[in-house]
C-alpha cells in the first residue's frame, strides 16, 4: 500500500494553523541583512555562514531536483531556486528550492512566503539545514524537506519531534503546491524522474503531449478497424 505524506486542507492560511506563529511579529521576507546577488554570505540564528558552490555530487542532485519539481508546481503557485527569505530577525538565507503562492500578500506588501521548501544536504550539512529547518517553521513555512545525499534519502521536518523524519521511497507526498502527488522514489533515483515529470505534464494537460496522445489514440483506433475490417473479407 502506497504511504502519502499530506498537507493539512484545514490550514489553508497561515492564520488557520494554531501552530504557526503570528506573521506580524517577522521582519518583511526582503527586509535583507545580507546582499542577494552580491555576497555569498547568509545568516542561520545569528551565525553567519558562506553559501559554498557545490562540488559534481551535490550539483548533480541539485538539477535533478529543479528538473522534477518545476514541472509539479500548481497553478496559482512559483516555483524559485536559491530564493533569499529573511526567515526571521537574526535569520536571512536561501533554500534549494521552494514553493511560493503568486501574487503579493496583501497582509505584507510584498511577495509570499515560501509555502514547502527543499533542500539538497551532503555530508557536512546536516548542521545548517537542521537550523534552517527551525527557522523556517518558526516564521511559518508550512512544510521543509531535505533530500539527504549520503543514502540517499529523503526526509521531512517533523516539528513536532524536532528531527527529520524518513519518507519511504514508495510512498507519496501530496500537497496543494504540487497538482499531482510526487512520488518520492523521483527525488531519489534519476531514472524514475523522467516518469514523473511526465506525469505531471499530463495532469497539466500539456498541450503538446495531449496533442501526442490524441494522435496516438487515434493511430490505435484507425489500426484496430483496419484489423476488422481485414479480417471480415471473405478469403
Amino acid at each position: 500500500m502506497t504511504e502519502r505524506h499530506s498537507d493539512h486542507p484545514a490550514s489553508d492560511t497561515l492564520s488557520a494553523s494554531p501552530d504557526l506563529p503570528n506573521r506580524g511579529l517577522f521582519p518583511l521576507v526582503d527586509d535583507h541583512l545580507v546582499l542577494p546577488e552580491i555576497t555569498r554570505d547568509e545568516i542561520i540564528n545569528g551565525r553567519s555562514v558562506v553559501a559554498l558552490p557545490a562540488e559534481p555530487n551535490r550539483a548533480t542532485w541539485h538539477g535533478d531536483l529543479l528538473y522534477v519539481l518545476r514541472a509539479y508546481v500548481a497553478p496559482g503557485y512559483c516555483g524559485a531556486a536559491d530564493l533569499l527569505t529573511r526567515q526571521g530577525e537574526r535569520s536571512d538565507f536561501s533554500t534549494d528550492v521552494c514553493i511560493f503562492k503568486g501574487g503579493i500578500d496583501p497582509a505584507t506588501g510584498t511577495r509570499y512566503l515560501e509555502e514547502v521548501t527543499f533542500e539538497v544536504v551532503s555530508e557536512h550539512g546536516e548542521r545548517d539545514v537542521t537550523e534552517k529547518a527551525e527557522e523556517m517553521h518558526r516564521r511559518g513555512v508550512r512544510r521543509i524537506f531535505a533530500v539527504f545525499v549520503e543514502g540517499p534519502r529523503l526526509c521531512e521536518w517533523s516539528p513536532e519531534a524536532q528531527s527529520w523524519r524518513p519518507l519511504e521511497a514508495d510512498s507519496l507526498i501530496e500537497d496543494r503546491c504540487l497538482v499531482t502527488p510526487l512520488a518520492v522514489a523521483a527525488l531519489l533515483d534519476a531514472d524514475q524522474a523522467d516518469n514523473a515529470v511526465l506525469d505531471a505534464l499530463i495532469a497539466k494537460r500539456n498541450p503538446l503531449i495531449m496533442n501526442w496522445l490524441a494522435a496516438a489514440e487515434a493511430r490505435g483506433e484507425a489500426k484496430g478497424k483496419a484489423v476488422t475490417g481485414a479480417g471480415s473479407n471473405p478469403a
